[in-house]
């Protein structure tokens, strides 16, 4: 996966976001929303592709549309360059392989330790039903 060809395949759509700024808010145009092509897309091979639309496919949209969107900031700007680097670590996060689980063999304490707690809870049980209850 190429990053930077990855940011310069991005498309920006900008609205007015809620939160602080004042009249600021109500004028201008703050919240960014970060949109990738994933199926048109050169920075990624055919491989990272099926991943990556395999993986993310509940937040994808229909047209293939991957997007991440920012407005904590109130500046276009830092919300772009925010908005951006959050829809590289989700495809990034698509991307990596999980590390493969090593089985590990239970000691033989640990079996025995189980198997006397069970013991101790049988007899307990036994002794209870033994007492003259209504459970015969």
């Amino acid at each position: 996966m190429d990053i930077e060809l990855l940011k310069s395949e991005l498309l920006y759509r900008t609205s007015r976001s809620g939160g602080k700024g004042g009249q600021n808010v109500n004028k201008v145009e703050t919240k960014v929303e970060a949109r990738f092509d994933v199926a048109a897309s050169a920075a990624l091979s055919e491989e990272e592709k099926a991943l990556v639309l395999e993986k993310l496919a509940n937040q994808i949209s229909g047209e293939g549309i991957l997007s991440a969107v920012n407005q904590t900031e109130r500046s276009q700007l830092s919300n772009k360059f925010l908005a951006e680097e959050k829809l590289v670590k989700i495809i990034e996060k698509a991307l990596k392989k999980p590390k493969k689980r090593k089985p590990v063999r239970i000691p033989t304490a640990v079996k025995e330790a189980r198997l006397e707690a069970k013991r101790r809870l049988s007899e307990k049980k036994a002794v209870r039903k033994g007492k003259g209850g209504n459970d015969e």
